[in-house]
């Protein structure tokens, strides 16, 4: 028997009722949107808003005047939110209540766009993000592809496609002191394109030029529009020990390269691409193979040809991390046609190292030695119908001596007799012996 009172008994269902209701008609937790960022790319913009958590949101646009709108079901304006300033397309940012319970928020544009968004989930020191990506609605071309249109198709400049790593949203690895990796990747990708634009037969071509963010393999197929001989992706590796120190240049591992020459295969329009408008239709996946890996070996062995100049020019600036060039499977190096080197400049986790990719004057270092290995490598190895190689042989050159060179293998690397070598610095020269950090004169007329 049930030590309750009858009275009670008759009223608990009414009382378990009422309960339900109350439970059923309570708000759920408002929508907190925070603080808002903005970075204008040059082919969209991007709004960032931190947000207390998933969030039931619409989307659309409207025009006269063109605008975007945003509604947040039961949303609030947190304390970190107010308008951003003018940036790209957008022109401002307006809000307020819409109805008693919900948020809207209008993104005032410059002219129509596709808006694009999605959510991010919480990553290392950020929370909850709501991203929006406003493209324009009629896209121009890019300025890289204008300027791949732009080039004549002989007696050409080599084309060099600097990455800098990271950027807008992604920050990178963070120094002790605070210092972002994505602005001093940015930074020296900009000194490293001012240092090649300054030599003859020569282009640079920045990948990203402010500060926002690209997806990876964006990166990459921006190098093969802009038709570049080379890419270079810029970093600031980072680690859990502090002592951890020196430059790295790695390029793609055998491992990567098998699975993207897959996926180019199983892709029939990629391929034909890749081999130079070789059409595979009635033709089966061995001849397919066969071809993409002849294209592949190509850019393989001169990304480790110049990964291993520029790797030999950063010694004369500073300790390298590992002797030799590495190898791993970066997202950004997967390109089947285009010889890429991913350099990280420097430990931006060691307060040493830090302190000198905050030193403008360092950077210039740093982007000189890559300069002087993409540019050793280009001299000895010119593209076929380019300034370059039709006027190498008249170039003044000079190679400057890193660890465990010989006076012999520098001349083979130059292609030059080494008798010729030893008559162009003989002033210099004590017999054949050479010492690190001497500069070679190279004579013309080799290569």
């Amino acid at each position: 028997m049930s030590s309750f009172p009858p009275v009670l008994l008759r009223a608990l269902p009414l009382a378990l009722l009422f309960c339900s209701l109350l439970l059923c008609c309570s708000p759920a937790s408002a929508a907190q949107l925070g603080a808002l960022r903005v970075w204008a790319g040059p082919e969209y913009t991007r709004i960032v808003f931190d947000v207390s958590g998933p969030l039931d949101y619409k989307m659309f646009s409207l025009a006269d005047p063109n605008r975007v709108v945003l509604d947040v079901k039961r949303g609030q304006r947190g304390a970190g939110f107010r308008a951003a300033e003018v940036a790209g397309l957008l022109k401002g940012v307006r809000s307020g209540a819409l109805g008693k319970d919900d948020l809207r928020v209008v993104f005032d544009l410059s002219e129509r766009v596709n808006p694009r968004s999605f959510l991010l989930e919480p990553a290392e020191k950020l929370g909850y993000r709501l991203v929006v990506d406003l493209y324009p609605e009629q896209a121009t071309p890019t300025a890289l592809r204008t300027l791949a249109q732009a080039l004549p198709s002989s007696d050409r400049k080599v084309i060099i496609a600097i990455d800098a790593g990271h950027g807008g949203e992604d920050p990178g690895a963070r120094g002790p002191t605070g210092v972002f990796e994505k602005n001093i990747t940015l930074s020296v990708a900009r000194e490293l394109a001012a240092q090649i634009n300054a030599e003859r037969g020569m282009e640079a071509v920045l990948i990203r030029d402010g500060d926002y963010f690209i997806p990876l393999q964006k990166r990459y197929r921006k190098a093969r529009e802009a038709k570049a001989d080379l890419f270079v992706s810029i970093h600031a590796d980072a680690f859990h020990r502090q002592a951890a120190a020196g430059a790295s240049v790695y390029v793609l591992s055998t491992r990567g390269a098998s699975g993207e020459a897959a996926r180019w295969l199983a892709d029939r329009e990629n391929a034909s691409d890749l081999v130079g408008g070789v059409t595979f239709e009635g033709k089966d996946n061995t001849l397919a193979a066969v071809l993409l890996d002849l294209s592949q070996s190509a850019t393989m062995k001169g990304s480790q040809d110049a990964a291993n100049n520029v790797l030999s020019a950063l010694k004369r600036v500073g300790k390298a991390h590992k002797p030799n060039v590495e190898h791993a499977n970066f997202v950004v190096l997967r390109s089947p046609d285009v010889p890429s080197m991913l350099v990280e400049t420097a430990f931006i986790s060691n307060p040493d190292e830090e302190k000198k990719l905050n030193d403008p004057a360092y950077r210039r270092r740093l982007a000189q030695a890559i300069r002087d290995g993409v540019r050793d490598y280009f001299q000895v190895q010119p593209p076929p119908g380019t300034w370059l190689a039709n006027n190498v042989q008249d170039l003044p050159r000079e190679h400057v001596v890193s660890r465990g060179e010989t006076l012999s293998l520098i001349a083979t690397r130059h292609n030059v007799p080494l008798s010729r070598l030893r008559a162009a610095n003989s002033r210099s020269l004590r017999g054949d012996v050479v010492r690190i950090g001497e500069r070679l004169r190279i004579p013309a007329g080799s290569g």
